[in-house]
């Protein structure tokens, strides 16, 4: 069964003010989801699955979606706010979503194969779909195996400050035994250092393999993700900004050996646009990627 692609795009159009302000990367016009739905269709995906806000929708179709229409097969699922909580009361002052954990659960209706997930607003790489759905589509009816892509530390890092990554360790076998969240790792000319939380500043090698939430899953995880989330509810539901995370469901279930996580590395650079000045590097990478021939220079035709 061929595996299906779930773009995560619900928190674009508060970000972007109802996508009316979606930074631009490529020499069209185009946004990084532009290329991620480019990457999944060459390495071929047959569908796609957009969790987004039934608020924006019309002109998320307009701008996006629609760009795929007669190319494959494509559904929506809408992260609202009062989706799956299974009689858990919404909280009056609630007012930010419930996080990527639940951003998956609520596309349970639309998804029966194993599937693949990603943020809307990064760049994953013009390899890593083809590496993923090659496992996935590889993977034999009792083999219920997840798996994820990692990225080498390095390639991950801006130019202009400070980023948090979950740095994999991984056994022989390169299965994921867990994922350790690091945060204010920066680049300088010489060395990638962190702070630790005793205020002491540690150094990386760039080598290390790093989670950029890119994961492949069957669909049995629907069912750990509906449990662990009424679970959350009942011990964080009423925190205003509390979030339901997929790597912290991820980290659970490998833990508790009930699943096996495999680790696919890729040599591609990821990038976001996390600072003002990544988008000028941003542009500069696409734009390089175009001269290697890797993207056409208008991508939609």
């Amino acid at each position: 069964m061929k595996p299906t692609l779930l773009i995560i795009a619900a928190g674009m159009g508060s970000r972007y003010g109802g996508l009316k302000q979606i930074d631009t990367v490529g020499p069209n016009g185009e946004i990084i989801i532009d290329y991620s739905m480019y990457d999944a269709v060459k390495a071929g995906f047959e569908k796609v699955v957009f969790v987004i806000r039934h608020y924006f929708e019309g002109a998320f179709r307009e701008k996006i979606g629609n760009k795929l229409d007669g190319i494959v097969q494509t559904a929506y699922a809408y992260q609202e706010l009062d989706s799956y909580l299974d009689g858990f009361p919404l909280p009056a002052d609630r007012d930010k979503p419930w996080g990527t954990g639940h951003a998956i659960l609520v596309a349970k209706d639309v998804i029966s194969e194993p599937f693949v997930v990603i943020n809307a607003d990064d760049y994953y790489g013009v390899n890593t779909y083809r590496i993923i759905k090659e496992y996935l589509s590889g993977t034999r009816g009792d083999n219920s195996d997840y798996c994820m892509v990692g990225y080498t530390l390095d390639n991950t890092l801006s130019e202009y400050g400070h980023v948090s990554r979950g740095v994999c360790q991984c056994d022989e076998n390169m299965y994921l035994k867990s994922v350790t969240e690091i945060r204010r790792i920066i680049k300088n000319k010489r060395e990638i250092i962190f702070t630790d939380d005793g205020r002491q500043q540690q150094t990386l090698s760039g080598d290390e393999v790093v989670s950029m939430n890119l994961w492949g899953f069957q669909p049995d995880i629907f069912k750990h993700l509906q449990k662990q989330f009424g679970e959350f509810l009942v011990e964080h539901g009423k925190e205003q900004k509390s979030e339901f995370y997929i790597p912290s469901v991820v980290d659970r279930l490998v833990a508790s050996k009930q699943k096996k996580v495999k680790v696919l590395h890729t040599e591609d650079s990821w990038f976001g646009v996390t600072y003002k000045q990544d988008k000028e590097i941003a542009q500069k990478s696409i734009q390089h990627l175009i001269e290697r021939g890797f993207y056409p220079h208008k991508l939609w035709k």
